[in-house]
């Protein structure tokens, strides 16, 4: 386990937080809520079921239910949501459930992903949560703890397929918190592309090259290069060569990739030939945490996300 996941744990058993799980059919699930309780990780919450062992049974009726109802009717209203119609929609919708959980109060996070897709999961949460303030695009990153220790973010890897410049920008811009939130680190934040400052032309590094300035303009204090190739971003001595004065160049934590195609297929490299450990993809942009999992996530995948999601309600 990384240095970094050392952390992070230990930041959530100083105070544990109201996880809720609406996937309560999978048994990686209820083996991850149970060890969050008994490492005391987590007061993990239950939807659809008895809670096994240490956990708790997520509200499904009474006062609590009538919060969550009441809040969708009102989110929803300019839709034409009634009463009657939002207690039918939570009721029959698990992931909207924990969503609503996490707006209402009654939970501090959701996590799910391991049987639903990515696009119910993020369409669950923006109805019950939605954006945060400042953001109107949600995404996703992963965080990639190298065998030497380190931990990179990669970014969108998950969500967003052909982001446009704007969109590209607000994808850095969020990671860059979140890498922040979750290191301790300083991000410096790598645009990249197959080119590096100039050294090729296409309409492909030409929006790379709007998101670096639009990233900029966001955020003027944020150390930042693009566009840059990943070995000029990596490695110490092919970013001196490419990019001597960068304060970047050959020392960037957090990748930011031009689209879902580079990124999905960079992290699944990382991954298998690298060695590295893949968390994710962490949903980024909400209001409030609800995190998404792969459905090929292991029981520990679904702990360490859940301790990520306890440091990001913080």
């Amino acid at each position: 386990m990384s240095d970094v996941l050392r952390q992070l744990r230990a930041r959530a058993a100083e105070r544990p937080r109201r996880i809720v799980f609406p996937e309560p059919d999978d048994p990686r699930v209820l083996e991850a809520a149970e060890v969050l309780a008994r490492d005391g990780l987590a007061h993990p919450l239950i939807i659809g079921r008895e809670a096994p062992a240490g956990c708790e049974p997520a509200i499904c009726a009474g006062d609590d239910f009538e919060r969550c109802v009441q809040a969708l009717t009102a989110r929803r209203a300019h839709k034409g949501m009634t009463e009657d119609r939002a207690r039918d929609q939570i009721a029959s919708q698990p992931l909207l459930h924990a969503a609503l959980c996490v707006q209402t109060g009654l939970a501090d996070a959701s996590v799910a992903g391991s049987v639903a897709s990515t696009a119910n999961v993020i369409r669950a949460a923006l109805m019950g949560v939605g954006t945060a303030e400042g953001v109107s695009l949600v995404s996703s990153f992963f965080l990639m703890c190298l065998r030497d220790g380190r931990c990179l973010t990669y970014a969108d890897c998950g969500v967003v397929p052909d982001p446009d410049a704007e969109q590209l920008a607000e994808i850095a811009r969020v990671a860059a918190v979140s890498h922040t939130r979750m290191t301790g680190e300083s991000a410096r934040v790598a645009m990249l592309s197959f080119s590096t400052r100039g050294s090729a032309q296409h309409t492909l590094v030409d929006k790379v090259r709007q998101a670096t300035e639009r990233l900029r303009e966001q955020a003027p204090d944020l150390a930042v290069e693009g566009e840059i190739q990943f070995d000029a971003a990596f490695d110490p001595a092919v970013g001196q060569r490419k990019a001597p004065d960068s304060p970047v160049a050959g020392q960037a934590n957090v990748f930011i990739f031009p689209n879902l195609d580079a990124g999905n297929i960079a992290y699944k490299i990382t991954q298998r030939l690298g060695g590295a450990q893949a968390i994710g993809p962490l949903v980024q942009g909400l209001a409030k945490p609800c995190m998404d999992l792969s459905r090929g996530c292991s029981v520990q995948d679904i702990v360490d996300v859940a301790c990520m999601a306890s440091v990001l309600a913080e």
